[in-house]
């Protein structure tokens, strides 16, 4: 199961079934769970975890330094779930002292080619990040979040879930849960209404979510009684607790 040519640690810890391809560099203090797969070129640093039936291809850099000049040698530590597929020339980072130290991903995500994943950043689960997406430092992706290709959001920014990046679209701003960007420069240009559909909400709680979006977007409100509206009809409306809480920004502000 591992090729005769791949080195790793002494003080590694992977499962008995893990597969490692030629050439694969396993460092110290990686933790492997069960049933993962890594293809020849990899190499992965610790201290990293990682969870069981992953798949990682060929050339990925995986728990290395952060690439952040104040990053003085501490110890920090990447978190990677379970079934995530991440494909050829992905980097993720380990994370810094200056935030939870804490690099994340969480399970089922589809992380295809040359995606950047930076320091500190903290991905959910059911995302996809398509060819050379890329987040800055200490980004926030929640849920079900899809990257086009060449999107990405700068450092500090929180994407909210079921959100959609259009290609090239880049967000310096935080986006809100539920909503579509596009543009350049990026802009909310609606709701994601078909990734809704496909992730079975409802016909009356897509109409809900609509509604709650042109409270934030078409009504003119000031940010702050915009929410309140919003967290009102998130009372009897549960589908709009995540659209509500996607309003309470980072200091990035709000993607308006």
């Amino acid at each position: 199961m591992i090729h005769k040519t791949a080195i790793i640690s002494d003080s590694a810890d992977i499962a008995d079934d893990v597969e490692i391809g030629p050439y694969s560099v396993i460092g110290d203090r990686v933790r492997i769970g069960r049933g993962t797969r890594i293809a020849s070129h990899v190499v992965i640093k610790g201290p990293t975890t990682i969870g069981e039936e992953n798949r990682f291809y060929q050339f990925c850099s995986i728990g290395d330094d952060p690439q952040d000049k104040k990053y003085a040698g501490e110890e920090t530590r990447l978190e990677i779930g379970d079934r995530n597929t991440i494909r050829e020339y992905c980097t993720i980072n380990r994370g810094t002292a200056q935030d939870e130290g804490i690099t994340s991903l969480g399970n089922d995500n589809w992380i295809l080619a040359y995606v950047h994943i930076a320091h500190d950043c903290r991905v959910g689960n059911y995302t996809i990040f398509s060819n050379n997406a890329t987040l800055a430092g200490h980004v926030h992706v929640g849920d079900w979040v899809i990257f086009a290709g060449f999107s990405g959001a700068h450092q500090f920014c929180h994407v909210g879930a079921y959100s959609f990046l259009g290609m090239f679209a880049g967000t310096s701003r935080d986006v809100p849960a539920y909503t579509m960007v596009a543009g350049q420069p990026a802009t909310v240009r609606g709701i994601n209404t078909e990734g809704l559909k496909r992730r079975n909400f409802t016909p009356a709680q897509i109409s809900n979510i609509k509604n709650a979006y042109r409270i934030v977007y078409r009504k003119g409100k000031k940010l702050n009684d915009a929410i309140a509206e919003v967290e009102e009809l998130a009372k009897t409306q549960p589908e709009l607790e995540i659209f509500a809480k996607s309003l309470h920004t980072s200091d990035r502000g709000l993607l308006r």
